[in-house]
């Protein structure tokens, strides 16, 4: 008579990372590529699925493999609108979570957890309450490659010009250049700083903000094994 034999369901990276099994999340994330920020069905993530049970050593995991701390369900849900405990809210914010933002339905993820984890909201109001005393520097943008490219190649053709008139004139005065063509280095490097400042100046002017990232919540109940 055939024994019966019970077929056992591997678990998938949602219910791993819930479950803060951490050896089948880096088994599926390193042996079968699957993304940290995969959604399932219900656009629920493993970064949501881990955050929402407090599973910081799969979190530090799924962040190290490329794990978005904000990245958004469905719903426009981020992990942090997922969280039960107040050390999980910590690391997230730690770890780059944005506090002020808003889901689909313009809850914000204070307004969400207020009721059932007041401690939770409470943290993340006294995140917004210390931004807005001491707000972050604003961010320097870059000048665009072609205009460093330009500025670079302006300042060599003049270096090269300088360095042939101290030439020529040294051999027709019978004269040392050294001192000549380090000061005309000197002259060309700081030359190029003022003008990288310049360029800084000149794009931060023109205003291009970056827009600000949309996040989203996950879903209490999670998936099922499979």
């Amino acid at each position: 008579m055939p024994v019966p034999t019970r077929v056992h369901h591997e678990k998938n990276i949602w219910v791993a990372a819930a479950d803060g099994d951490l050896s089948r999340v880096q088994e599926l994330v390193e042996q079968q590529s699957i993304s940290p920020n995969v959604p399932d069905p219900f656009t629920y993530t493993p970064m949501h699925a881990a955050a929402s049970y407090g599973q910081l050593a799969v979190l530090r995991y799924l962040v190290n493999q490329g794990g978005d701390v904000n990245i958004t369900d469905e719903d426009g849900d981020t992990p942090i609108y997922t969280v039960e405990d107040v050390q999980t809210a910590q690391w997230l914010i730690s770890h780059g979570a944005v506090v002020d933002r808003r889901n689909n339905e313009g809850v914000s993820p204070i307004e969400h957890l207020q009721e059932d984890f007041p401690d939770i909201a409470t943290l993340l109001q006294s995140q917004l309450d210390t931004s807005s005393v001491n707000p972050p520097a604003p961010m320097t943008s870059q000048p665009s490659q072609h205009l460093q490219n330009a500025a670079s190649d302006t300042l060599t053709s003049s270096l090269i010009q300088s360095v042939h008139d101290i030439m020529q004139r040294a051999e027709e005065e019978g004269t040392n250049p050294d001192e000549a063509l380090r000061a005309a280095v000197s002259r060309t490097v700081l030359e190029g700083v003022l003008a990288g400042y310049d360029m800084s100046a000149r794009d931060d002017a023109d205003g291009s903000d970056l827009d600000d990232q949309r996040m989203k919540r996950p879903r209490a109940s999670g998936s099922d094994g499979g």
